[in-house]
């Protein structure tokens, strides 16, 4: 990969590897984060370990959090991920796990986590099949996957469905409304703020339920 098109996230990885022993943990922590499109399973065990483990640590990190955003160059949520839909694997699906050594590639592990989810919130047994076929079986990619993982949660919850219904409302409401207001003359600004706030805080609202 020609130096030009690597993110910066990249370069500061091979900038660490290139200052560490090659032989030691955190060497191959790094290594396996490098490789990380391509196998996402080796890096959510070896993040499992040095979470379980405290290696981190001995690394000059005070939290497993830190370490992944300072080292590792991930996110909290994508690490949690990571681990979680690892921990998944190794629980309800050991097969599945065995191959990911082979060429054809596992699912992505947004989707696995989302089969986790579905695990965790005692899906009814038929629900969770579908959503296991579409993500092992079928092969489905992740947006096809959150779809119908949305899709079965709101069939299993319609009162969060309403509230999401009257949040876009209420969201396109107060943007309508702020557009009129920074038309008019002599409106306050305190007023206009507050809309933006209110703006602010749907979106907010609306992005939790779509980390789902």
């Amino acid at each position: 990969m020609n130096q030009e098109r690597k993110t910066r996230g990249e370069q500061l990885i091979e900038q660490l590897l290139a200052e560490l022993d090659p032989g030691s943990e955190c060497y191959r922590v790094l290594a396996t984060a490098r490789r990380f499109k391509s196998t996402w399973v080796e890096l959510g065990e070896e993040l499992l370990k040095v979470s379980r483990e405290g290696l981190y640590r001995q690394w000059g990190y005070s939290s497993f959090d830190e370490y992944c955003s300072r080292e590792v160059r991930i996110r909290k949520p994508t690490a949690e991920k990571l681990t979680l839909a690892y921990r998944y694997l190794e629980k309800e699906e050991p097969e599945l796990l065995a191959r990911h050594g082979e060429l054809k590639p596992l699912p992505d592990y947004r989707s696995i986590d989302l089969l986790r989810q579905a695990k965790e919130d005692d899906f009814p047994p038929e629900q969770y099949a579908e959503l296991r076929k579409a993500v092992v079986e079928d092969e489905r990619s992740h947006p096809t996957v959150r779809k119908h993982f949305r899709e079965a949660s709101a069939a299993r919850r319609p009162a969060d469905a309403e509230e999401r219904r009257q949040l876009q409302n209420a969201l396109a409401a107060a943007r309508r409304l702020a557009l009129t207001l920074k038309a008019l003359q002599g409106i306050p600004a305190a007023q206009l703020d507050s809309v933006l706030s209110l703006i602010s805080l749907f979106e907010e609202r609306l992005a939790a339920g779509d980390e789902a």
